[in-house]
């Protein structure tokens, strides 16, 4: 998905009011409307435009009376004002909903939706009938709002009478964790839910769910069900699963990996399909190994004073690839003084994807002041956390 802009102003009074008037606890969300520009063709590089767009939120149906008591920023036109029936609260998270006076605020685009049928094999039966439904003829929003610091990011499908500036959610899809992080070999849950509007003819139609998998340009389907007729789309992916009982009875579309690999690392995206209609998410996954560390040779010989002892630290089995090496001496006053990084080598590449990298240093008790001896410490720092291994040298 394309990153969303950053926005907004929102103003205060706007917000007040709006929370008196509807007692509902959910945001007023200022978002960017973006589409095509008219009069330009298809193209790989159509322009564009944005402008303002603000959302009222409530979780019950707008009155005169209730509309009447909000009153957004002038700054905005009234063409891009809506006010959001949301029946299941899908909005109304704290991510989208930052105290009074935070400079940090959540990311919301606003889009034109237009429905149509998927082409993939295991969304084929939500649309059997070549009809156009009569249900269809509205128009259509898609929002993606990203909530404050990584908790929630979310695709609602909206749904209003045409020319009207009431739409109503249909459709949302969201995930409470957009970034995971995991050890290596460790079960993974990418989380995903989804929920559909009971009262929409589209409810208990049929439904799909589709996981992708992203990263490097590389792609390849992970996992999909076809709700309709209760079955998996074959996959070359192994270890991966849904919970097909939170499925149906709690919109539960989480990915479980039950075994965390090298390769699993990347961007998922977590795709709901209705009839005529599609949300999606993403989830990026991260896994993270710190190396294990060896010193050889093992244990270290003795020094004689004018002896070159050559040592080498070996870290291994750590992904991703980024490390940092270095070398620590404490001698026995207890005093700790930085030998450097030593020769690093280059990366070197397992055949389950995770990394080693060695580090060679040379040790001169003539030149570097070892004494009577001391701690050698190779030092490893990295993403999953700073490693340490230490050796015992002792100088004649």
């Amino acid at each position: 998905m394309s990153e969303i802009s950053t926005i907004y102003k929102i103003s205060i009074i706007a917000f007040t009011l709006f929370c008196s008037a509807s007692g509902s606890g959910c945001p007023v969300l200022e978002c960017w409307f973006v589409q095509e520009k008219p009069g330009h063709g298809g193209g790989f590089s159509v322009p564009m435009s944005q402008e303002k767009s603000l959302m009222f939120i409530r979780t019950e149906a707008y009155s005169e009376e209730t509309m009447s008591e909000l009153h957004p920023s002038a700054d905005i036109s009234p063409s891009r004002i809506y006010y959001v029936t949301d029946p299941a609260g899908t909005f109304c998270s704290a991510a989208l909903n930052p105290p009074k006076g935070s400079v940090n605020k959540p990311k919301c685009e606003i889009n034109p939706f237009m429905p149509h049928a998927s082409m993939v094999r295991w969304t084929s039966a939500l649309t059997d009938s070549a009809q156009s439904p009569v249900y269809l003829q509205a128009d259509w929003f898609s929002v993606a709002a990203q909530g404050l610091d990584e908790q929630l990011t979310l695709s609602n499908i909206m749904r209003a009478p045409s020319a009207s500036k009431e739409p109503k959610v249909i459709l949302s899809v969201s995930s409470k964790t957009p970034v995971v992080r995991s050890r290596l070999g460790e079960p993974v849950l990418l989380d995903c839910g989804f929920w559909v509007d009971p009262s929409s003819p589209v409810h208990g139609s049929g439904f799909s769910v589709e996981w992708r998998y992203q990263f490097r340009g590389e792609g390849r389907l992970v996992l999909a069900y076809d709700g309709k007729n209760d079955r998996f789309a074959e996959t070359s992916e192994t270890g991966a699963d849904i919970d097909i009982t939170g499925l149906y009875e709690t919109g539960n579309a989480s990915l479980i990996l039950e075994e965390s690999r090298v390769r699993h690392s990347g961007t998922y995206i977590c795709t709901v399909y209705l009839p005529h209609l599609l949300a999606q998410v993403a989830v990026d996954l991260e896994i993270v190994e710190p190396p294990s560390l060896s010193i050889y040779p093992s244990p270290l010989p003795l020094l004689v004073p004018g002896q070159v002892l050559l040592i080498q630290c070996e870290a291994s089995g750590f992904a991703p690839h980024t490390l940092d090496l270095g070398w620590e001496f404490t001698g026995a006053d207890g005093k700790s003084c930085s030998l450097g990084q030593g020769g690093v080598t280059g990366h070197r590449q397992a055949s389950d994807g995770t990394f080693s990298q060695s580090s060679r240093l040379e040790l001169d008790s003539s030149k570097l002041g070892l004494g009577r001896g001391g701690d050698i410490t190779c030092v490893a720092k990295h993403d999953g956390g700073t490693r340490r291994a230490t050796a015992a040298l002792n100088v004649i």
